[in-house]
Order: structure tokens, then C-alpha cells, then sequence
């Protein structure tokens, strides 16, 4: 449902931004669109940088997280999908990297595994933004990222396909943390439409 809502706006959000634009002003403007959205808001409220309230056991509140976006269902802010966005596919200096090491990394889905997010939550969230619009060539970088990180992620299985919305490119990933399992939905969102000409040369790294 979330994401149905973002390919509804995602042309508006792509077209008051540039090319090199930071990660948190897309993100930003997302959460400002998708407010904007009347049919949204009666459906769910999204919060930018939402900080979930956690009790510690001495009875005070802990405000350590910033989570990038946040989908909670109702007035309820126990009840939250949390999604960490990254920036792929991203041109510097004439060279396009995919960025898919972060994507993985201490800043990206380990903040799920680690539990700094969605602590004791069943789901995690991850949106990449793919800068130069090519979805399966970051499809193919992240997936064989995630791969190569298996262990550190706990990951249980290979990477698998869900369905496509409008343009998103989606799949999921399943991990195991401490004695619990965690499912990740991912998907990968095109920034701009890939240029048919004149593709940067590419590296792997991230």
C-alpha cells in the first residue's frame, strides 16, 4: 500500500529536485509529498527522521534512533514500518558507483540487524533511490552485495524477487537476529530515466 502511494508521487518529488541532490532532501520531500497526498493521509501518517519511544528499565525514555522514514498505521507510534533510504547508481567525477557496499553496510541494512532499528519488530524497510534510473543494474550490484555480506547480516536464504509496483523494483531478504527472525523488504525506486546513450564507465565498489 506504502509504496503505491510513493510511485504516486514520485514525479512530483523528482521534479523539484536536481540531479546531485543529498539523500535527506529526497527523503524530505517524499514525506512532504506523500502529506500533500489527501488519500494518503486518511491511510497512514509518514514522519521524516521518526525517533520511535522506547522505554529503558529503569523507566526512562531512550531517543537514540532517527529513523529516515517511518509509515505508522493509525495514532499508534508502536505500530511503524521503518525504512532506511539510500542513494545508488551515483555519478561522481564521470564514474558511476554503486554505492551498494553502504547499502548493506553499518548505515544501511545493518542498522536493522544490529536492532538500532525496528528493534523486536518482524520487518525492516530499505528504498534505494537509483540516481541514473538503470533499477537492474542496482538490483544486480545490491543482491550480490547482500550475498557477499551473508554472515555479517545473518542472512538465511538468497535474495528473492517479490512483484514490481509501477516502478519499483522489488525483493526481499530474510536474516536471522539473535533468536528471531527478520524479514527485509526492499525497493529500488528510479531516480530519472536511464539515458538510452553515453553510460558512464562503472565501478563495483561502493
Amino acid at each position: 500500500m506504502f509504496l503505491s502511494y510513493v510511485v504516486r508521487v514520485w514525479q512530483s518529488v523528482v521534479g523539484q529536485l536536481q540531479r546531485d541532490v543529498r539523500e535527506n532532501t529526497i527523503t524530505k520531500t517524499l514525506v512532504e509529498q506523500l502529506d500533500a497526498n489527501r488519500q494518503a493521509r486518511q491511510r497512514f501518517y509518514c514522519d521524516y527522521q521518526f525517533v520511535p519511544i522506547e522505554w529503558r528499565s529503569i523507566g526512562e525514555m531512550t531517543e537514540d534512533q532517527y529513523i529516515d522514514l517511518a509509515m505508522i498505521v493509525g495514532n499508534d507510534r508502536r505500530a511503524y514500518l521503518a525504512y532506511e533510504c539510500k542513494k545508488l547508481n551515483v555519478l561522481r567525477r564521470g564514474t558511476r558507483l554503486s554505492q551498494a557496499r553502504a547499502y548493506v553496510g553499518e548505515e544501511g541494512m545493518m542498522r536493522f540487524v544490529t536492532e538500532k532499528y525496528a528493534k523486536d519488530l518482524p520487518v525492516g524497510c530499505m528504498l534505494g533511490y537509483v540516481m541514473d534510473g538503470d533499477v537492474q543494474w542496482a538490483y544486480t550490484r545490491v543482491t550480490a552485495a547482500v550475498k557477499s555480506h551473508r554472515r555479517p547480516l545473518g542472512l538465511q536464504g538468497p535474495p528473492h524477487s517479490a512483484s514490481s509496483i509501477g516502478s519499483i523494483q522489488r525483493f526481499v531478504t530474510l536474516h536471522s537476529i539473535k533468536d528471531r527472525s527478520l524479514e527485509m523488504r526492499h525497493a529500488l525506486l528510479p531516480f530519472a530515466d536511464r539515458p538510452a546513450s553515453r553510460m558512464p564507465p562503472s565501478r563495483q565498489r561502493g
